[in-house]
C-alpha cells in the first residue's frame, strides 16, 4: 500500500507519539509512507529513521490553497492507495485535493461530540461526499459518526484504538519535591482544562469533601487553569494550600508515573490520551462515566468509574484510595495489562493494515 497522510503535529512527542509511530511502524513494515505535516527536530528525526517521507507544511485553515496544491502535486506524481486526513482543518483540503483522483480519502474521528447535519461546516469534513471511510478513535465515537454519514459508507466507520507501547514510557517519575510535594503525600494527578466538558469544576467541587486530608495532594496540568471560576472554587474548597498548579508541561507522563492515581472528570470524550498514558505508567484511574473512558477503564480492575459530573463520587473513591493501600497496589498491577491487551499500539497496526486493504478493495 502507497499510503498519503495529512496531519498536524502538536507541540510535544509525548502529545502525538501514539499518532506518529503509527505511521513509522507501517514504513518500518514495508509500506511506503508519505506524510505532511508542521514538525519539530525531534519528529523529523523520528520520521526519517523510520523511512517516512515527510513533507512539512502547516495547514492553517479549511480550504488553504497552499496545501491543497502540495496535495495535488503528490498524488498526479505518485500513485497513492489511500490518503488518510486526521484533524478538522486537514480533511476539507484533502477532499477537495482528491478530487479526480482514483485515491481511497479516509478521515480520522476523536471526539463525540460537534457532528450535526444542521451544521453546514460539517459537509466540508465527514459528511463531505468525498470521503470513503471514517477511523474513529472508540466505539464511542464509532456510534455517533454512524448515526451522521451517509448510509453508503456506513459500513465503512469503524473503530481502531489509538493503541501505547509500554517501551514508550521508560523515563524515570519525576522528583514530587521538584514540584513543591513528595512521596509521603497521597498525589492525585488531573490533566485539566477550562473547557466545560472537561469537568475540572467537579474535581475541584470533590476536594471540599477532602480538606481533612492533610497529607492529600491535587497536582493539576494544563493550560490557563488559574481563571474563574476556578481559582473562585479552589478557595472555595479550603484546600487552596493543597492544590499544586502546575500549568502546560511536556512532561506528564512522568508526572503521572510519581502520582498515585489520576482522576478524568469528563462529560464526554473520545479515548483520553491521559489515561492510556497513566495507564501505562502503572498509575489507576478515577473516571466520570463517560463514554471514551468506559472503554478503557474497568471498575475495581484497573481503576473506578464514577457518575458524570458528581464531585462526592470522585471524593468518595479517592478516599478510599487513600485509606486503602492494599486496593491502589491491587489496582497498580493491572494497569500495565490494557495496554499490553486491549490498547496495544501493534494492535493498532494490525488493525490500520487490514482496514486499509478492506478500503482498497471495495
Amino acid at each position: 500500500m502507497n499510503i498519503l497522510i495529512f496531519t498536524r503535529s502538536t507541540a510535544t512527542i509525548n502529545q502525538c507519539r501514539p499518532e506518529i509511530e503509527i505511521y513509522c511502524k507501517l514504513a518500518e513494515l514495508g509500506h511506503p509512507v508519505t506524510v505532511v505535516t508542521n514538525t519539530t527536530p525531534e519528529l523529523k528525526a523520528r520520521f526519517q529513521q523510520a523511512g517516512v517521507n515527510l513533507i512539512e507544511n502547516i495547514v492553517s485553515k479549511k480550504i488553504c490553497i497552499k496545501s491543497i496544491k502540495i496535495l495535488r502535486k503528490e498524488l498526479s506524481t505518485n500513485k497513492y492507495d489511500i490518503v488518510y486526513a486526521c484533524c478538522s482543518k486537514t480533511i476539507p483540503n484533502a477532499a477537495i485535493a482528491c478530487i479526480g483522483f482514483n485515491v481511497k480519502l479516509v478521515a480520522y474521528r476523536g471526539t463525540t461530540g460537534g457532528l450535526h447535519k444542521s451544521d453546514l461546516t460539517n459537509y466540508l469534513t465527514l459528511l463531505n461526499p468525498r470521503i470513503d471511510g471514517v477511523i474513529c478513535v472508540s466505539n464511542a465515537v464509532q456510534r455517533h459518526v454512524e448515526k451522521k454519514v451517509r448510509q453508503a459508507i456506513k459500513s465503512n466507520v469503524k473503530t481502531i484504538y489509538k493503541g501505547h507501547d509500554l517501551n514508550w514510557y521508560k523515563e524515570p517519575a519525576i522528583d514530587l519535591t521538584s514540584i513543591n510535594s513528595n512521596k509521603n503525600n497521597f498525589n492525585v494527578l488531573c490533566i485539566a482544562s477550562t473547557r466545560p466538558h472537561k469537568g475540572l469544576q467537579y474535581l475541584l467541587t470533590a476536594a471540599k469533601y477532602l480538606k481533612d486530608i492533610q497529607n492529600l495532594r491535587i497536582i493539576l496540568v494544563g493550560h490557563s487553569i488559574d481563571t474563574e471560576p476556578f481559582n473562585s472554587l479552589i478557595t472555595d474548597s479550603g484546600m487552596s494550600n493543597n492544590i499544586i498548579q502546575l500549568g502546560f508541561r511536556q512532561d506528564v507522563p512522568q508526572i503521572a508515573s510519581a502520582c498515585d492515581v489520576l482522576v478524568l472528570p469528563s462529560i464526554r470524550e473520545g479515548l483520553p490520551r491521559a489515561v492510556l498514558e497513566s495507564l501505562a505508567n502503572g498509575t489507576p484511574v478515577i473516571t466520570s462515566a463517560n463514554e471514551g473512558a468506559m472503554e478503557i477503564i474497568e471498575n475495581d480492575k484497573n481503576g473506578y468509574i464514577v457518575p458524570i459530573a458528581d464531585g462526592e463520587a470522585i471524593a468518595e473513591r479517592i478516599r478510599y484510595l487513600h485509606q486503602n493501600k492494599e486496593a491502589l497496589t491491587r489496582l497498580e498491577k493491572n494497569t500495565f495489562k490494557t495496554i499490553e491487551t486491549k490498547m496495544s499500539h501493534q494492535q493498532t497496526v494490525k488493525n490500520m493494515i487490514k482496514y486499509f486493504e478492506e478500503i482498497i478493495n471495495q
